[in-house]
């Protein structure tokens, strides 16, 4: 008896190992059901609070876990003029994200505030950078900041280098339309800085107007044949910015995916997609064509944009009911739940009087 002790031992162990093995690996190929909530630490320190469907008080992330949420985003800022989205605050709600069972995506805007399709400051500290100055810069500060979450136990699953760069990004050396040259250098650089962390990270270039396929040819053509490298190809999708129904948005999105696949060969992202938080009812419709649209073409996931976000910031486009402070409908899409309601919040604050 006491020979056959190490060999339960060793098959114990061998057992525990594929099983965690394989759990890690049905983790990370799942559907990222995924939100931003780059703001939740200034909205908690305001003050805020959250309830979930039964009207109990939750951390607003558990809240997220139960209406189907396994991924969160939070985006980095280089030197905000406060303490929101810099190192410490991103360092935190990813650990704390990540202690829940989590998975990560890190979105570097490389600007001290937001980068998106319309600005993409160029850093203060990094103003008198030629393009090899920030070559460098971007990737000392991409590797700094995940060296930091590792340093903690924490391992994103997709790192974005760049928000929004429909014209490229840290204008106006990085503009597109300017040097694609200059643009592909940053976006490779980022992606060096990810995988000397960790090969397996993966690197997104992200684009807004995920409905716009001309975008997207003319972007990722130019980021191909200056050698850039990238693994996923990122997009925003906003019918309420696009000034489209949510139906034909999401179609032309659709046919956008299918090309850029073939085009390119990459998976796609939904990273950010959001909807009026007051008509719920076709948030949800909404949320849900896109999820199936997604899925579809083999995509990894639909993540929605700041749904916390109530009576903040005057964000219309959040998933959370101002009144209840309980999540909308918008968000049952993450569980496949489809609502059969079409009465607006205010509707039904007007008829409950």
């Amino acid at each position: 008896m006491v020979k056959n002790i190490p060999i339960r031992i060793t098959i114990l162990f061998l057992l525990s190992f594929f099983s965690t093995f394989t759990y890690s690996q049905a983790k990370a190929t799942q559907f990222a059901n995924g939100a931003d909530i780059g703001w939740l630490s200034e909205m908690e320190s305001k003050g805020y609070v959250f309830y979930n469907d039964s009207g109990i008080q939750k951390d607003c992330m558990e809240i997220l876990k139960e209406k189907g949420i396994n991924s969160l985003r939070f985006r980095v800022w280089v030197n905000p003029a406060n303490k929101w989205c810099g190192k410490k605050d991103v360092a935190t709600m990813a650990h704390r994200a990540d202690s829940m069972g989590f998975r990560i995506l890190i979105d570097f805007h490389y600007s001290d505030w937001w980068a998106d399709p319309g600005k993409q400051t160029k850093p203060a500290d990094w103003k008198n950078l030629d393009i090899v100055g920030l070559d460098s810069a971007i990737y000392s500060h991409t590797y700094e900041i995940l060296d930091t979450l590792k340093s903690i136990g924490v391992k994103p699953t997709w790192v974005q280098v760049g928000n929004e760069t429909n014209n490229g990004m840290i204008w106006p050396d990085g503009e597109a339309s300017s040097s694609m040259k200059n643009f592909a250098s940053m976006v490779t650089s980022g992606y060096n800085a990810v995988k000397a962390i960790d090969s397996s990270i993966l690197v997104i270039v992200h684009l807004a107007e995920g409905n716009k396929n001309s975008l997207y040819r003319w972007i990722f053509d130019g980021l191909k044949s200056n050698s850039a490298k990238w693994d996923v190809i990122g997009m925003s999708v906003y019918p309420y910015w696009a000034e489209l129904d949510w139906a034909t948005d999401d179609a032309q999105t659709l046919s956008n995916m299918k090309d850029v696949i073939s085009r390119y060969g990459k998976k796609v992202m939904v990273v950010e997609a959001g909807y009026l938080y007051n008509e719920a009812a076709d948030a949800n419709h909404f949320l849900l064509d896109l999820i199936e649209k997604t899925k579809s073409i083999g995509g990894l996931g639909v993540f929605y944009w700041e749904p916390e976000c109530y009576n903040w910031q005057s964000y219309k486009l959040g998933a959370w009911n101002p009144i209840t402070k309980k999540p909308t409908s918008a968000l049952d899409a993450f569980l496949g739940h489809k609502d059969t309601n079409s009465t607006t919040i205010e509707q039904k604050s007007n008829q409950s009087k």
